[in-house]
């Protein structure tokens, strides 16, 4: 090392040698969850079903795991997205049984 060389870099390797690995969509299932709690829940059952299929890939070793980050974030903010739609299909069903009830009492007298 006194003639000014660097020493060889180790590279550790992530994936078994060989074997092919597909690319992360974690922006993609972001996009998707983040676009489920602004417009569509729809969007976010989709974010959370590629979410968590993604997440097994990586764990299996099939998948670029240098997105995990992107796609939990996408998972989870489909996850809000179809907690925050069943809690708003709730209280509108419970104002309409509501409000139904009291135009049935109030017209009755």
């Amino acid at each position: 090392m006194s003639n000014g060389s660097q020493p060889p870099i180790e590279t550790v390797q992530a994936y078994p040698a060989g074997q092919p690995v597909r690319p992360h969509r974690g922006v993609v299932i972001l996009v998707l969850g983040i676009l489920g709690l602004v417009c569509c829940f729809i969007l976010g059952i989709i974010a959370w079903v590629m979410g968590s299929g993604d997440l097994r890939e990586m764990d299996a070793g099939r998948m670029d795991p240098s997105g995990r980050g992107l796609t939990l974030a996408g998972k989870i903010c489909g996850i809000v997205s179809v907690a925050l739609a069943i809690v708003g299909i709730v209280v509108w069903l419970l104002i309409g049984i509501l409000t139904g009830a009291a135009g049935l009492t109030s017209g009755s007298m």
